[in-house]
Formats: C-alpha cells, structure tokens, sequence
C-alpha cells in the first residue's frame, strides 16, 4: 500500500516509515523542510516537500492521489508559538483531510492527543492553545467522509515498545512508547478498517486490536 505520511521527520513518524517499509508498503514522507528529503530517502520513503501552512488544497490533493491511506502525524513543536499551534495542528491537519477527500483516500488517521477535549476554554496558555488546536481538528475530521481513525496517545517517550495497549475514551496515564504508537497508526493506515474511531491510547496489556475492540469508541 501507498501511505502519505504528514510531518514525515518526527520521531513517530521515522519510525512508522521504517515500520511501513520493512513490511513492503510504500511510505510517502510530506516534510516543510527540504534538508529532510535525504534522512527520508534514506529510511526508505519517497520524500515530498509541501508546507501545509502555506499551500493549496489542489497542490495538497496532488500529493495524495494514488495514495491507499494518508496519516497526520505532524505537529508545531513544544517551543511553537501559539499561532502555529492552530495553523499547523488545527488548519494543517484539517487541509490534509480535506484534500484526501477530494483524492479519494478513504483511509484517514489523525495522531492527535489524550485530553485534547479537556483543554481550558478561553485560556491563553501555549499547551492549552495546542489541546484546543487538537480537538478542533478531529471535531472537523469527524465531519467528513472518509474512513478516519483518531489516536490519541498518551505522554510519549522513547523507550522500548511493549506492543500492548489499553483504549477507551479515556485511559489511565501509564506513557507509551514512541514505537508502539508508529506500530498502532502503521495497523489502523494498512490493517483492516477499524471503522470510524476516536480512542486513547496508552500502554497496557492488549494486543492493539483486542484493545481497540474492547473499548467504547467515538463514532459518527
């Protein structure tokens, strides 16, 4: 399968496309920064340079066509201001769906955040701004019709994956590997279509299906 990832050069996303190509896919790595293109090149993917803050839909759509499935799993940065917070997390992320609409991917998946409804209304807080960006853009997602799928993974960190989970529509705050949340986006972009959800994810003791299965999702 053909798979466009968004913010191809972050952490979870190198190791999705590592994840993705070991297993014969082809990951299609979309970064703002052209320096990118050879550490993507160089992990297996086609790199394309495309700025989702400062393009087109039609340029968007472009990428995407011939694609099987389109993952976000871009962001602003920790140390972003909280205008890019909303132009990349919420319209980014928005302008991404949208255009895999007009591409005719069915397969959406968001990488969003746990607590993103939580966020403090009215608040001016950088983190705050950041959940609110979060959860706008997967209350558009789940407008549009497509076959999405929102993760919400819990704090990250960069230790071993355990490849066992918990999901629901909140999970007990346990953290979770950088590697375990690439293996759950690598199984709902490729794996069989989980229906449209919107779950947390966390560290547990589930497989990701069994989990998955086993909670009670969002769904339109």
């Amino acid at each position: 399968m053909r798979v466009v990832i968004a913010g191809a050069h972050g952490k979870v996303a190198r190791l999705l496309t590592e994840q993705l190509r070991s297993d014969g896919h082809v990951p299609v790595g979309i970064v703002r920064n052209a320096d990118h293109r050879g550490d993507l090149a160089r992990l297996g993917a086609i790199p394309v340079v495309l700025d989702l803050e400062a393009t087109l839909l039609t340029d968007v759509t472009a990428v995407l066509r011939e694609a099987d499935a389109v993952v976000f799993a871009a962001g602003s940065g920790q140390r972003s201001t909280t205008a890019r917070s909303l132009s990349m997390d919420r319209d980014g992320a928005i302008l991404l769906a949208q255009a895999a609409v007009f591409a005719g991917v069915r397969r959406f998946v968001m990488l969003s955040g746990a607590g993103a409804d939580d966020y403090e209304r009215g608040s001016t807080d950088p983190f705050q701004i950041y959940l609110r960006a979060k959860a706008d853009a997967d209350a558009a997602i789940r407008t549009l019709n497509l076959d999405w799928v929102i993760l919400r993974p819990d704090a990250l960190h960069d230790g071993p994956g355990s490849g066992r989970f918990e999901a629901g529509l909140r999970v007990e705050r346990n953290g979770i590997a950088r590697a375990d949340v690439a293996s759950a986006l690598r199984d709902v972009a490729v794996g069989p279509d989980p229906g449209r959800v919107q779950l947390e994810i966390t560290t547990g003791k589930l497989p990701l299906r069994v989990a998955l299965s086993a909670a009670q999702p969002v769904a339109n």
